[in-house]
């Protein structure tokens, strides 16, 4: 239960990080530095996803 607890907390996040991107990119001043920065975010979280996800089927 406490693998599916953090994959759903995680999945959350991932996509309010994926909100945030699209929402900074609408913006006339794009500070790309920060999208850059809540992307690698975004990707350490999916790898993190992806990685529980497999140890899961595992089990």
């Amino acid at each position: 239960m406490a693998i599916e607890s953090r994959l759903r907390e995680l999945d959350s996040r991932h996509r309010d990080l994926e909100a945030r991107i699209e929402d900074a990119k609408k913006h006339p001043s794009v500070d790309w530095t920060q999208i850059s920065e809540l992307k690698r975010v975004k990707l350490k979280l999916k790898e993190e996803l992806e990685t529980l996800r497999r140890r899961d089927r595992r089990h």
